[in-house]
């Protein structure tokens, strides 16, 4: 089969129990002000560890008990042995406006270290009401590259990806992504973090480079004569389609120049495997195999395997074998394949590789967070990411050339072409986050901590990617921050059954007051609840809803009003075959928490309003991994 690249060419366009605790009075705070939560401050680079997302200081904040004020002699003894546990001197400083006192420590350290240093001085003076880091807080990592105000897929409040607040936690940092395409020019926004690519176009009489495969991944232009492409066929300018795609990816940060990419601290594997008339099925799969990897004949090895391949294109068709056994080898290699749903305006399990097993298919929206008019949808798509619409695209790195290579340039392009790199970057921050994630790990952390579509979208997958969710989700599990997320709690294994004792003599007990208990409000799914307008609506708690997600896509959105001083216990049960997960939001749809679901496990989760008023919650039930089918979620207070 060849790939033409038309189908999704752009378009030029102008168990586990998871519990909330420490944090819960921020969560009350976060929903009521309409925000998904509170933000880590950037971190300066001075005081950045090796990996990123880690803040370093130098100083704690201790407050002594009311009334159990310190001894000199008591205080310089429980400084003076947590100290010497962790290797420090600490010495008390000024006092704080709320009673506190700043205590510095003899050099720099890591947040972790920060945190058991102060439970350590905590747990030997029983006068220390808390003790905590004195965090180095910076400004929000915004990059200075002066078109950074015209890319609106990566801050809009409707359509954008929320980039922002995740590069202060990850920017892709020691994760490469592969893009398959037309080849990548050495444009001056992206040639910092270019490697060394690969030319898997053997057909010289497409490859408009005079040869067949070779080591030189830049595109030489795909303009075509007409007829070139088959009878009747119309002449063709230039795309420098890989060009714009990588540019989305990973273009550089705070170079002076031009735009930013969604994982700007990443590098870029080019491999160019289309050429003139789009690209062969064999020459695609080979640049899969060898992107994560792999071996290829002819070809030498790659140094830099990809954990990320991008694919923006396909064609009409079923997955071939070749393709399906590529993918599954690049999988294997744990690479996360990113496809595009095509701009067909049809069902995406049409076109190929989107009807792949194993891969992250990717529909578009516009500016307003709806469906883009030309994408394709159904129930292969994943999620959703800006690709533009309606005269407004995604604004990327291109070649003014118009056959063969000019100077560097911009341009906006619209596509589920330019959807696909935005997911493949918020992949490359998710790994930069969490590298022991697997490919479905990924897959199912960039779907269930999607944002809420504005504006409906049938058939479009979970959601929006959001970037900073999925990046918050991903250092949660990776044990890597102390951000305001819930953290697993494995439940115990069951314990042997004990010995019977001797039954003691029953004394006289009082005899119990009745207590009432409200009733369980009984509650049906009801269709349409799929989006966060359409919410139905848990009018008196207790409750408990019977469910179902009827296919692998389906969504359940359900709304209600937490009571002041109160207390919320969600449990998610279903079959052993179905992983279903929770998202919590705010009523704005803005995620605060997301649990992935996990195959026969049922997510527990406690939620608590501190605040003197309701704050409205809304729930969202999805499927994370396993099948469909029904599901009950409990809701007690």
């Amino acid at each position: 089969m060849t790939y033409r690249s038309s189908p999704t060419r752009c378009q030029p366009g102008n168990a586990p129990r998871f519990w909330f605790a420490a944090w819960l009075p921020l969560l009350a705070g976060a929903l009521a002000a309409g925000l998904a939560a509170p933000a880590d401050a950037r971190r300066m680079d001075s005081f950045a560890d090796a990996d990123e997302g880690i803040t370093r200081t130098d100083r704690l904040i201790v407050r002594y008990r009311a009334g159990a004020g310190p001894t000199f002699a008591r205080a310089q003894a429980a400084l003076r042995v947590a100290g010497n546990r962790h290797g420090v001197q600490l010495a008390h400083g000024r006092s704080m406006a709320n009673g506190a006192q700043v205590v510095q420590i003899s050099r720099t350290m890591g947040s972790g270290d920060v945190q058991a240093l102060a439970a350590a001085l905590k747990s030997g003076d029983a006068g220390i009401e808390y003790a905590e880091p004195d965090l180095r807080l910076q400004a929000m990592a915004v990059p200075t590259d002066p078109m950074v105000a015209q890319q609106w897929a990566l801050s809009d409040a409707n359509g954008g990806i929320r980039a922002p607040a995740a590069w202060d936690r990850s920017t892709g940092r020691g994760v490469t992504v592969a893009v398959i395409d037309t080849g990548v020019r050495p444009h001056a926004d992206l040639v910092a973090n270019l490697l060394p690519g690969y030319d898997f176009v053997a057909d010289v009489r497409y490859s408009a480079d005079g040869n067949g495969r070779d080591s030189d991944a830049a595109d030489p232009g795909d303009a075509a004569a007409a007829g070139l492409c088959g009878a009747g066929s119309a002449a063709s300018r230039s795309s420098w389609h890989g060009t714009h795609v990588a540019g989305i990816v990973a273009a550089t940060a705070n170079n002076g120049q031009g735009v930013v990419g969604v994982a700007h601290g990443a590098k870029l594997l080019p491999l160019r495997a289309m050429g003139r008339c789009g690209g062969y099925s064999s020459d695609i799969a080979d640049a899969v195999v060898w992107g994560a990897g792999g071996a290829v004949a002819g070809a030498p090895a790659n140094a830099n395997p990809a954990r990320v391949i991008n694919l923006s294109l396909g064609g009409v068709g079923s997955c071939g074998t070749t393709m399906q056994n590529a993918i599954n080898a690049a999988r294997a290699r744990g690479a996360v394949v990113v496809v595009s749903a095509g701009n067909s305006n049809v069902d995406a399990a049409r076109f190929t590789p989107a009807n792949c097993t194993g891969v992250v298919v990717v529909t578009a929206v516009g500016r307003s967070g709806g469906k883009a008019s030309y994408a394709n949808t159904g129930t292969a798509v994943a999620l959703a990411a800006p690709g533009g619409d309606s005269g407004m695209g995604v604004l990327s790195t291109l070649n003014a050339g118009t056959g063969a290579p000019g100077a560097d340039s911009y341009a906006s392009y619209m596509g589920t072409s330019m959807a696909a790199p935005v997911v493949s970057g918020v992949a490359a921050l998710v790994l930069a986050a969490n590298p022991k994630y697997t490919p479905d790990q990924v897959a199912a952390v960039l779907k269930s901590s999607a944002r809420a579509f504005p504006v409906t979208c049938t058939r479009c997958g979970t959601g929006i990617v959001d970037a900073h969710a999925a990046v918050v989700q991903a250092q949660a599990a990776a044990g890597t921050t102390g951000t305001s997320v819930a953290t697993p709690v494995t439940s115990p294994a069951p314990t042997p059954t004990p010995t019977p004792v001797p039954v003691p003599v029953p004394v006289p007990v009082p005899v119990p007051v009745p207590v009432s208990v409200p009733a369980v409000a009984q509650v049906m799914d009801k269709e349409p609840n799929n989006s966060l307008a359409t919410a139905q609506a848990i009018a008196s708690l207790p409750a408990k809803v019977s469910g179902t997600l009827a296919t692998n896509s389906d969504l359940d959105y359900f709304k209600l009003q937490l009571p002041a001083k109160a207390k919320l216990n969600i449990t998610l049960s279903a079959g052993s075959a179905s992983g279903f997960g929770l998202v919590l939001s705010n009523a704005s749809g803005q995620t605060v928490l997301t649990v992935p679901g996990v195959a026969g496990r049922n997510p527990q989760v406690t939620v608590s309003n501190a605040g003197s008023a309701a704050v409205p919650l809304v729930l969202r039930v999805l499927r994370s991994t396993g099948a469909a089918g029904a599901y009950q979620l409990n809701l007690a207070p």
